[in-house]
């Protein structure tokens, strides 16, 4: 089955051409041309290691990383714990609450907090414009905007792995020990890994994102980048500015990898029987805590951005001024979203199937590549797309945002199918294969649709982080094109808040209405 004219091989070939092509090939050209430019490389390293204000941007990418995935994980790891191993009422409507955030664009609620915390906000109105009105444009206000995008990271990530502990290890624990001891030690210490892994990719994200540091004017790696390319036309600034934030995404993401082993494709095995109530005394506090965060993270914004947009005097008209920008945004996103499934289903099968090293390897590039930063995954594409040719023909289209898409989550995508490929038994393929049906026959019939939730679900996700994409695309998107977000971000400076509001409100209608769909849905079933 694995030969070389076989069905398999040809795909999963041509799905890591795509996968090479699109994500490993734009960071080697940006690297290269870096290292090969024809100015004096050693002295340019040598001003950015030496420039005060260069340590002060790395200084302020790490402060950044390390607040937002401390706060995330202090308040995402209990929530998971909850989720876990408490019985709530409506928990699954209450875990698409609670991870609905990390699904908004980080600039979206970024935009709702300075809303919240202006001259005639809500929040200053309650508290005092001098706490609210300038703290809203500091570092403090970059962490609060990240921690409650990004603290889903970690409540997903501690719910999956106080999940997989047996619960026979608690109930021996339990005979020799108090129950705060067992869970300090067993519950907590088996899914430390996981939590400490959550961390650090959260930390990776924060110090990796561009739109909250932009809109905020927090000075960092991210904003520094964009700034080479898009005010001083500095490629081989911004290539090298980007060194420093690559190398510290790479080798947190690394260790994050390093943390979870198998955990990032491995589902959750059948357990061997009830967990002990450890957790039942802070039913109440989780239940408070579960419902602040939902307020404070999801609610409040969006009546934000509610109460902001009361000011917009024709909705006709900024739904028109920005038509362009919405359709670019919706049928980019579709069209990315779908080729992103299509090429990670091939690689997502050959990562479930694979073993040992080959499994651990795939796993770290995918990691590495998908924490890589927007505006770093940008600059590779201008590097690589960006010259005379046959290349060339692509930069300057519509291309390079679909591009962007592949580029930045097609790792993502490898990963969640590959945990839905190995939820299907090897045995059925086996079983197949043995009755004579060829590979291809196979995965249409038996292994597809198996998992048909799952690449729906992995659709969506893809479509939704598309739709809301800043970074990448504000680097490559063609002149006098737009997306939905880039159209948002560069009114900022120029419109009323009110048709910013309109607009930044629109684009959370678009991402949380498959949520809001999910929700109906289980409600239907846990009526049922």
């Amino acid at each position: 089955m694995w030969g070389l004219r076989s069905t398999r091989t040809l795909v999963i070939a041509a799905a890591t051409v795509v996968f090479v092509v699109c994500c490993v090939l734009p960071l080697a050209s940006m690297l290269a041309g870096t290292f090969s430019g024809r100015t004096s490389v050693g002295s340019t390293y040598a001003a950015l290691l030496l420039d005060p204000r260069q340590r002060r941007l790395l200084f302020n990418t790490a402060l950044l990383g390390i607040m937002t995935a401390t706060f995330a994980t202090v308040i995402g790891a209990p929530l998971g714990v909850a989720l876990a191993r408490l019985e709530l009422r409506g928990k699954a409507i209450l875990r698409v609450l609670l991870a609905a955030p990390m699904l908004l664009p980080p600039v979206v609620v970024g935009l709702a907090w300075i809303s919240l915390g202006g001259d005639t906000g809500l929040l200053t109105q309650l508290a005092g414009r001098d706490l609210l009105s300038t703290w809203t444009h500091t570092m403090s206000g970059a962490v609060l905007v990240l921690t409650l995008v990004l603290y889903p990271v970690s409540m997903l990530a501690t719910e999956v792995a106080v999940r997989r502990i047996e619960p026979r290890l608690e109930e021996a624990a339990l005979i020799v020990a108090r129950p705060g001891r067992v869970v300090w030690h067993i519950t907590l210490g088996l899914a430390a890994p996981s939590i400490t892994a959550a961390a650090l990719v959260i930390f990776v994200l924060a110090a990796s994102d561009f739109g909250v540091p932009g809109l905020l004017r927090v000075r960092v790696y991210t904003t520094e980048v964009f700034t080479a390319f898009a005010a001083l036309y500095d490629f081989g600034r911004g290539a090298v500015l980007t060194l420093p934030l690559l190398v510290i995404s790479t080798l947190v993401a690394a260790a994050a990898v390093a943390l979870a082993g198998e955990r990032l494709i491995t589902t959750r095995r059948a357990m061997s029987g009830r967990h002990p109530p450890l957790f039942d005394p802070w039913k109440p506090a989780a239940v408070a805590a579960a419902s602040a965060m939902v307020l404070l993270a999801l609610v409040l914004p969006l009546a934000a951005l509610v109460r902001e947009v009361q000011g917009v005097r024709s909705w006709a008209e900024v739904v028109a001024g920005s038509g362009i920008a919405i359709r670019n945004s919706l049928v980019l996103a579709a069209v990315g979203a779908t080729l992103t499934v299509a090429v990670g289903l091939g690689l997502g099968y050959a990562r479930a199937r694979a073993r040992g090293t080959v499994g651990i390897i795939a796993d770290l590039a995918c990691v590495v590549l998908f924490a890589v930063p927007s505006t770093v995954v940008g600059v590779g594409l201008i590097g690589l797309w960006n010259r005379p040719g046959v290349l060339g023909t692509v930069y300057g289209t519509d291309a390079m945002l679909v591009l962007v898409c592949l580029a930045r989550f097609l790792p993502l995508a490898v990963l969640g199918l590959a945990a839905a490929v190995r939820h299907v038994p090897y045995s059925h393929e086996e079983a197949a294969a043995a009755a004579g049906a060829g590979w291809a026959r196979t995965i249409s019939t038996i292994v597809v649709p198996q998992m048909s939730a799952s690449l729906v679900a992995v659709w969506v996700v893809v479509f939704v982080l598309a739709f809301g994409e800043l970074g990448a695309s504000i680097l490559v998107a063609p002149p006098g094109e737009a997306t939905l977000p880039i159209r948002i971000y560069t009114m900022i400076a120029n419109a009323p808040p009110a048709n910013v509001a309109a607009l930044a409100l629109l684009q959370s209608v678009v991402i949380l209405s498959p949520l809001t769909l999910l929700a109906w849905g289980l409600t239907l079933r846990e009526a049922r």
